[in-house]
């Protein structure tokens, strides 16, 4: 016999947490991470667009593409040295 406590209703949201309760645990475990990755993206962005306009004017359009695609590596190289950086402060 089915235990009567264990079944589940449709309209049961005590199991189901709601989409703002799920936002909430995300940025909580993850905001500093997440804010940090904005910064770069918004800084790499905003470089590598100042490149594009003032330093080299003249130059094609997929000049200023190479210089997004560069953005990932500087990206891991960025916080892969920072937490390389963490480790031998903390020794």
């Amino acid at each position: 016999m089915p235990d009567s406590d264990a079944a589940e209703t449709p309209d049961d949201q005590s199991t189901d947490p709601s989409v703002a309760d799920r936002a909430r645990t995300v940025l909580s475990e993850n905001g500093t991470g997440m804010l940090q990755d904005l910064l770069f993206a918004f800084a790499w962005v905003g470089l590598a667009s100042l490149l594009y306009e003032f330093a080299f004017p003249a130059a094609p359009q997929w000049v200023l593409y190479m210089f997004m695609l560069a953005g990932i590596p500087a990206y891991f190289g960025f916080f892969i040295s920072l937490d390389v950086a963490r480790e031998r402060s903390a020794r």
